[in-house]
C-alpha cells in the first residue's frame, strides 16, 4: 500500500536514476508518437512518469536535509545535475507541450475542470521554462536552472556547516543562573572536574541562552555569531540575483518579480508592493511602542544603550511582568509525545482522522511513523521527526512525498509526506519537552501535511499541495496554527508529564492573552523581509552591498529597531536563496488574510470544535488541493470574499 522508506543502496543512487531517467525519456518519447493523442492516453502517463521520479527522488534530497554527511552530500551533489537536465529537458519539449495544447483545444468541453486546471497549469509552466524558445536559449537555460540549483544547495550547505561550526562555552555558573534547568542539562558537560556549558547556534540551544543568558556580553557574542553566520553566501547571493535575472530576461520577463507573480494568486507586483505598505505602515506606530515598552524595562535594569541581541532576553522579563508568563513553566505539560497524542485526537474530533503508529522503517530512531484513517480506510501515511540534531538543516517544513491519485491502472496512489522540526531533544533522564511557540509550529506544519494529504483529486499534478499557488499554500497552515491557543484544544495535551496534571484555566488564559504580545513588531519584522524579497528580485542589485543597502532602505520605513552593521541576515534567508520563496515571502502575509479569515468563521459559530463548519472547510479546501484557485476555494468555504481586517483583529492591531 506504501512504500517503504528504504535508503539502503544510497551511494548507487545516481545509477539508479540515470536508468529511471533513461527509461522515462522512452515512455515519454512512445507517448509522443502515438498519433490521436488524449488526455487518457498522453497526459495520464505523462503525469504518471513525473510521480515516479519524484518518488525516487524525494528521499535523496530530503536524506541530505535530515541526515547530512559526506555521503549524503557526495550522492546529493551526483544526482543534482542528472535531475535538473531532465526537468530542463521535458519542461522544454516543445512536442509535449504543442501535444497539451492539442488536447486542450480538442477536448476541453468534454474534460472535468481538474483536468482542465492539469492543462492549464502544465501549459503555463511550458511557456514559463522556454519551451517555444530556440535551442541557443533553451540550452543557456538548462545551464542556468542547473547552476541555481547547485547555488541553493551550497547556501543551505554553508548554513548548517557555520551553524555546526560554532560553540560558546561558559564555566561561570552566573552566566547560566536563568537558563531553564531543562536547558542548562542540555548544555553541560564535566572537563576535568569542572562543570560548562556548552551553547550553539542550533535553535533550541540558541533561543536558550539568548532569552535567557545572563551575560550581557555572552548574549551578544552569540547573537553577533548567529547572524554573521556564513559570510561567504553574500557571495552566492550576487550570483543567484545575476543568474536569475539573466533567466527571466530569456523568458521574456522585466525581472524575477515580474516572472513570480504568473504562478501567484496575486495579479501584478503593484498589487504585492501596496498590500505589504499598507500592512507595514498600519503596524508601524504601535510596534515602535512595543519596542519602547522593552527598552523600559532594560533601562530597569541600567541599560540604556539597548542592543538587538538585547531584544529576546529583554522581551522575555517583559513578558513575564505583563501575563506573569514564564514559557519555562509549561515546558513540563507540553511534552512532546503527550502534545501528538493530543494533537491526533483534536484532529479526529474536527475532521473525521485517526492516526494510528506506523511500525515502518524511517532515518532516525526517533522519527515517528503514522497511517492516516477515515472512516476505517487508511488514506495516507505520516512521517515525523520533530528533535533537533546536529546532521539536521535548522528550521521546520513539511515536504510531500507522494500524491494522490488514481493510476491508470485502475490502483488509487495513497499520499506521504514528511514533517521535520528542530525542537529540543530527548535524553535518557529527560523527555523532549516543548516551548507553546514549538506547538505552535507543530501545529502550522501538520496544516501543510493536512493539505496534501486529505487531498481526494485524482489528477497528480494538482493533488494535495501541487498546483496551489505559492502565495496561498500557507493558508491551510496558518489556519490550523490558530488552534493551539484555543483554551479547549490545549487541554487535550497540556498535562504535566510526571503528575498527568492538566495545565489550569488561569494559565491557559495567560498563553491566550499574550498572544499578541508584540504581535506590530512581529508583523513589521515580516513585512521587512518580505518587502526586502519582492523588491531584491524587481530589478538586478549586482553587489552585497547593493543588497544591503536596499534591507537598509526598506528598514529604514518599517523597522522599529535597526540592527547592527554587522548583522547580515540576507546570508542566512535561505527561505529565499535555498527554497521556494523568491519573490514569494509575502505569502506568508498575503494568505494570513485568508486563514484569519477562515478562523474567526469558527470564533463567530461559538463552538472551536465546530465540526459542521470543520468537515466544510475540509471538503471545500483540504481536499480540493489545487484542482482549484484558491480564492474560488476560499468563496465556496466562506460564501464571501476574505477581509483583510480579520488579519488585524486576530493580531490585535485594530479592535
Amino acid at each position: 500500500m506504501f512504500k517503504e522508506f528504504n535508503l539502503e543502496n544510497l551511494e548507487d543512487s545516481k545509477n539508479q536514476l540515470e536508468q529511471l531517467l533513461t527509461s522515462s525519456r522512452k515512455e515519454t518519447n512512445n507517448l509522443l508518437e502515438i498519433e490521436n493523442k488524449t488526455y487518457k492516453n498522453f497526459v495520464t502517463p505523462y503525469q504518471e512518469i513525473g510521480e515516479s521520479i519524484s518518488d525516487f527522488v524525494t528521499p535523496i534530497f530530503h536524506i541530505d536535509s535530515v541526515k547530512n554527511s559526506e555521503i549524503t552530500r557526495k550522492v546529493h551533489e551526483e544526482c543534482l545535475p542528472i535531475i535538473s537536465k531532465y526537468e530542463t529537458e521535458i519542461s522544454q519539449n516543445d512536442n509535449i507541450y504543442r501535444s497539451l495544447k492539442d488536447i486542450q483545444s480538442k477536448e476541453k468541453s468534454t474534460l472535468t475542470f481538474i483536468q482542465n486546471k492539469v492543462l492549464e497549469n502544465e501549459i503555463r509552466d511550458f511557456k514559463l521554462s522556454g519551451s517555444h524558445l530556440d535551442d541557443d536559449k533553451k540550452k543557456r537555460l538548462e545551464e542556468l536552472n542547473l547552476t541555481l540549483s547547485e547555488l541553493s544547495h551550497k547556501f543551505s550547505q554553508n548554513l548548517l556547516d557555520a551553524t555546526n561550526a560554532f560553540e560558546m562555552i561558559i564555566d561561570n555558573e552566573e552566566d547560566v543562573k536563568e537558563i531553564p534547568a531543562s536547558d542548562l542539562e542540555l548544555a553541560k558537560f564535566e572537563e576535568e572536574g569542572i562543570s560548562k556549558y556548552k551553547f550553539s547556534l542550533q535553535i533550541p540551544s540558541y533561543l536558550a541562552y539568548i532569552t535567557y543568558g545572563t551575560s550581557r556580553e555572552k548574549r551578544e557574542e552569540l547573537y553577533k555569531a548567529y547572524c554573521t553566520r556564513a559570510p561567504e553566501n553574500g557571495k552566492i547571493i550576487e550570483e543567484i540575483l545575476t543568474l536569475k535575472n539573466e533567466k527571466v530576461k530569456i523568458l521574456g520577463f522585466d525581472s524575477y518579480s515580474q516572472y513570480s507573480i504568473e504562478t501567484k494568486m496575486a495579479k501584478t507586483e503593484d498589487e504585492v508592493i501596496s498590500f505589504l505598505e499598507e500592512l507595514g505602515h498600519k503596524g508601524k506606530d504601535k510596534a515602535k511602542e512595543e519596542l519602547e515598552e522593552i527598552k523600559a524595562i532594560a533601562k530597569e535594569d541600567g541599560v540604556n544603550d539597548f542592543r538587538s541581541s538585547d531584544m529576546a532576553y529583554y522581551s522575555e522579563k517583559l513578558k513575564k511582568a505583563k501575563y506573569d508568563l514564564d514559557e519555562e513553566y509549561y515546558r513540563p505539560y507540553f511534552e512532546q509525545e503527550s502534545v501528538l497524542n493530543g494533537f491526533f485526537n483534536f484532529l479526529d474530533q474536527i475532521f473525521d482522522v485517526k492516526f494510528t503508529l506506523a511500525n515502518t522503517p524511517a532515518w532516525d530512531e526517533k522519527v515517528r511513523v503514522y497511517d492516516l484513517s477515515s472512516k476505517n480506510k487508511t488514506i495516507a501515511r505520516i512521517y515525523i521527526d520533530l528533535e533537533a540534531r546536529s546532521d539536521k538543516r535548522g528550521g521546520a517544513w513539511m515536504n510531500n512525498w507522494h500524491s494522490h491519485f488514481d493510476k491508470s491502472n485502475g490502483e488509487t496512489q495513497l499520499p506521504t509526506a514528511y514533517i521535520v522540526c528542530n525542537f529540543p531533544q530527548s535524553t535518557d533522564t529527560t523527555p523532549s519537552l516543548l516551548r507553546h511557540s514549538d506547538v505552535v509550529t507543530l501545529f502550522h506544519e501538520m496544516g501543510h501535511a493536512l493539505h496534501h494529504l486529505l487531498s481526494e483529486v485524482k489528477e497528480p499534478y494538482v493533488s494535495g499541495i501541487a498546483g496551489v499557488a505559492w502565495d496561498t499554500v500557507e493558508f491551510p497552515s496558518q489556519f490550523l496554527e490558530y488552534f493551539s491557543y484555543d483554551k479547549e484544544v490545549l487541554k487535550l495535551f497540556a498535562k504535566h508529564y510526571e503528575t498527568g496534571e492538566v495545565l489550569d484555566d488561569a494559565a491557559i488564559n495567560r498563553i491566550i492573552n499574550a498572544k499578541n504580545f508584540q504581535s506590530s513588531l512581529a508583523m513589521v519584522r515580516q513585512i521587512e523581509f518580505a518587502l526586502f524579497d519582492f523588491k531584491l528580485y524587481q530589478k538586478l542589485y549586482k553587489t552585497e552591498d547593493d543588497v544591503q543597502e536596499l534591507l537598509d532602505s526598506v528598514r529604514q520605513e518599517f523597522a522599529a529597531m535597526t540592527p547592527p552593521s554587522y548583522n547580515k541576515f540576507q546570508n542566512g534567508f535561505s527561505h529565499i536563496f535555498a527554497g521556494g520563496y523568491s519573490a514569494g515571502y509575502y505569502s506568508y502575509k498575503w494568505a494570513e488574510v485568508l486563514s484569519a479569515d477562515a478562523f474567526y468563521m469558527f470564533i463567530d459559530s461559538g463552538n472551536i470544535f465546530n465540526k459542521e463548519l470543520a468537515l466544510k472547510y475540509k471538503a471545500a479546501v483540504l481536499a480540493q488541493g489545487g484542482s482549484k484557485n484558491m480564492d474560488e476555494l476560499f468563496y465556496e468555504f466562506a460564501q464571501r470574499e476574505p477581509s483583510v481586517d480579520s488579519l488585524l483583529k486576530i493580531d490585535g492591531i485594530i479592535s
